[in-house]
């Protein structure tokens, strides 16, 4: 995804409450880094490690040392930091920029707004909104529900019956995010959030029905705009040749932007209740990952513990009826 400077401006202007003072012939220039600097040492002369791709914020302390300077040095070092194509500069608190400032900005086509807010501030809002414009992006063909709070994406063939498993969990109370197409961002370095494409959003398409307006037939309650992903459940054709899992004791994963989810298959066969299924992997999901309670392991090493104090005499011994 690209970002420039006009829609950085046009986006956040509320938010960050910019004001432009600058040349507006920066505005088609390119943020290419979704993080914020101050100029630092390279206000003083010295742009040895200067990241100039970053989005440059001048706060009061730097208003004010750069007027502390001789006028022709503080030229001089303000024309040679804009010759390097920086993307654009933020100045703080509402400060006149430092003289000589617009004018090095104007002679290389540098976008210069001014902010209402403190620095600190300034960068508590720029910042996730940086962090989620520039987070890994891709999408998913499949479906994501909200179970019980819990981010369930749904996978699977072309008509296996993704979407309405999803349909039949919101008439059950549970909550859409995204049908068909999920777009997965993700943030930090484990955190996947995934919602639908704008154009798309809440609709369904059911097969023999056409496409459904969620919010519009269950009310707005029963949709979400995004949420975290926390499980994958596959859907596939019953096929007897292949083995299933019948114990949950083997752990399997998928990766989606280099982050692994749980990753539950579930085979499909007439008569079975794959929305009851689901609601039963979100519960346990929250009992295993919130009340640290794994089912099949605790069940497991029940067996082992019985197996190893004794036989079926024991047993029998223990049964009170």
């Amino acid at each position: 995804m690209t970002l420039t400077v006009g829609q950085l401006f046009e986006r956040m202007e509320d938010t960050l409450q910019l004001e432009q003072i600058g040349s507006a012939e920066g505005l088609a220039r390119e943020v290419t880094t979704g993080e914020a600097q101050s100029p630092g040492l390279a206000l003083t002369g010295w742009t040895g490690r200067f990241l100039w791709q970053r989005i440059q914020v001048i706060g009061e302390t730097e208003v004010m040392y750069l007027n502390s300077q001789p006028r022709e040095e503080r030229h001089r070092v303000l024309d040679h930091v804009f010759s390097h194509r920086i993307p654009c500069v933020f100045v703080m608190k509402s400060q006149d920029p430092p003289d000589g400032l617009l004018e090095a900005a104007m002679k290389t086509g540098t976008s210069v707004f001014r902010s209402k807010l403190k620095t600190a501030e300034f960068y508590k809002r720029l910042n996730p909104f940086l962090e989620n414009e520039f987070a890994p992006t891709t999408s998913v063909h499949g479906s994501l529900s909200d179970i019980f709070g819990v981010g369930v994406l749904f996978t699977g063939s072309s008509g296996i019956g993704k979407s309405e498993c999803v349909l039949d969990l919101v008439e059950r109370g549970h909550r859409l995010v995204a049908d068909d197409v999920v777009i997965v961002r993700r943030r930090g370095q484990d955190v996947l959030i995934g919602r639908g494409h704008e154009l798309q959003r809440h609709f369904m398409e059911i097969r023999g029905v056409g496409l459904i307006d969620v919010p519009s037939i269950f009310g707005i309650h029963a949709v979400r705009q995004q949420k975290r992903i926390e499980v994958v459940v596959r859907l596939e054709r019953w096929d007897a040749a292949e083995g299933v899992d019948r114990t949950g004791l083997d752990d399997k994963t998928t990766t989606i932007l280099e982050v692994d989810l749980p990753l539950i298959t579930v085979p499909l066969n007439p008569g079975k209740n794959i929305t009851v299924i689901a609601e039963v992997i979100a519960m346990n999901h929250l009992l295993r990952y919130s009340g640290g309670v794994n089912s099949a392991e605790a069940f497991n090493q029940r067996l082992i513990g019985r197996m190893k104090r004794g036989n079926a005499k024991q047993y029998l011994q223990e049964d009170v009826e």
